[in-house]
């Protein structure tokens, strides 16, 4: 369980977090969405340590996460960021290994390479394991990064706009690929999304953020409403409703 109580963060004088509380269960997946400038990666990397925490408490199954080892962390949750930068001249199974490196630190066992296979294969990456990152597309960057997040084996996987530059086939399978996670490997997936109908599809949970607080918190049902989505993203769209699914014709 991911527990944040309290939880504010200021960058010098400005304010991007009031007091946030947030408890999350293990297992499923949960979906961050509200318009730029809501806090949300602000709220992904204070909960894995990418900043500091200055007021209030996070803590992961019971381990704090601003006194827990890093190495000790690193093996509970893992993060995808939107800015993560690779070395041009590493080949994608390379990238990949990278997320064993909490457990060996670099010394891969037979086991290692067994999950990083697993990994390339539950993206759709096989063709392209051999490649150098250098010579992919901004979309097989993006998979072979999720990919090496969710390698590093963690209980708990935050990811911060995971579907950028990539087209509409694969961001389906990548979300589909995430629930498969969620509902066989028992996985917690948190996700930063700007494509809210893509929540609506896969999000068992929708947490809706603006000004720095959480302004909505439920079920898909629930938060994608006219009327929700005019309070958090301050216009009304039309919704229809789809095999029971709301999904949102915002362009409308």
């Amino acid at each position: 369980m991911i527990r944040i109580e309290n939880v504010s963060f200021k960058h010098r004088t400005t304010p991007i977090l009031t007091d946030v509380s947030l408890t999350i269960p293990k297992g499923g997946v949960v979906a961050l969405i509200g318009p730029n400038g809501a806090g949300k990666s602000s709220l992904l990397s204070l909960v894995a340590r990418l900043q500091a925490l200055q007021t209030g408490t996070i803590d992961i199954d019971g381990l704090p996460v601003d006194t827990t080892p890093g190495r000790e962390l690193a093996r509970v949750i893992a993060i995808l960021r939107q800015d993560t930068t690779v070395a041009s001249r590493l080949k994608v199974r390379e990238l990949v290994g990278f997320g064993r490196f909490p457990h060996g630190r670099g010394r891969l066992t037979e086991a290692d390479h067994a999950i990083i296979d697993a990994a390339i294969a539950q993206f759709d990456l096989a063709d392209l394991a051999d490649r150098f990152i250098e010579t992919l597309s901004g979309g097989q960057r993006q998979r072979a990064l999720v990919a090496m997040a969710f390698a590093q084996g963690t209980d708990y996987l935050l990811l911060d706009e995971p579907l950028n530059n990539l087209d509409m086939y694969y961001a389906r399978e990548l979300m589909r690929s995430l629930r498969s996670a969620a509902d066989g490997k028992g996985k917690t997936v948190v996700i930063v999304l700007h494509d809210i109908n893509q929540a609506s599809a896969h999000a068992d949970r929708i947490v809706a953020m603006k000004g720095g607080r959480i302004v909505a918190d439920g079920a898909p049902t629930e938060i994608l409403t006219p009327e929700m989505l005019e309070t958090v993203f301050g216009f009304r769209m039309r919704v229809e409703t789809i095999e029971g699914k709301p999904f949102v014709l915002h362009q409308l």
